[in-house]
């Protein structure tokens, strides 16, 4: 039997930080300095999803939201027939008549929708995952020379 060591995914620690921005920006650093950044990973540990409540769920809005999605949808495939019409009024007919019709159906399955849902969520928001560190790795060979820029670049600022 063999025993063996695993490396953590990525290699070893060779900086770690408290923001994302901070960690690309010591890779940054390390790639102005020649160094092969390929031989790089940044890790986020202890992550967390934040979902920020931006407002509330009403028929009304998701009526409008469903009518502003189907006619996106409406004007883009009218502008394809469109683009088969032999004259330029048959082609505004088109372009219009999809957007009519990608509104209409949008704005019905967007209060089926909210319909189907039961008042179980009667809220919008957005969310994002975020870690509470960042740790930038890197393979064994390659970690000494990494640590050497990253405490300059650390000094630097």
């Amino acid at each position: 039997m063999t025993a063996s060591v695993s490396m953590p995914t990525g290699g070893v620690q060779v900086g770690s930080y408290d923001s994302y921005e901070q960690a690309q920006a010591a890779v940054d650093h390390l790639s102005d300095q020649k160094f092969a950044v390929e031989n790089v990973t940044i890790i986020g540990s202890d992550l967390r999803m934040i979902e920020k409540v931006t407002g509330r769920l009403t028929l009304g809005r998701a009526v409008a939201a469903g009518a502003a999605a189907g006619a996106w949808w409406g004007l883009f495939v009218g502008l394809l027939l469109g683009i088969f019409s032999p004259d330029g009024s048959s082609w505004i007919g088109s372009v219009l008549a999809g957007l009519l019709i990608g509104l209409v159906f949008g704005a019905i399955f967007g209060g089926i929708g909210y319909a189907a849902t039961q008042g179980r969520r009667d809220f919008t928001s957005t969310s994002k995952i975020v870690a509470s560190r960042y740790d930038v790795m890197c393979q064994p060979a390659h970690a000494e020379e990494a640590r050497a820029h990253l405490a300059r670049f650390s000094l630097r600022g």
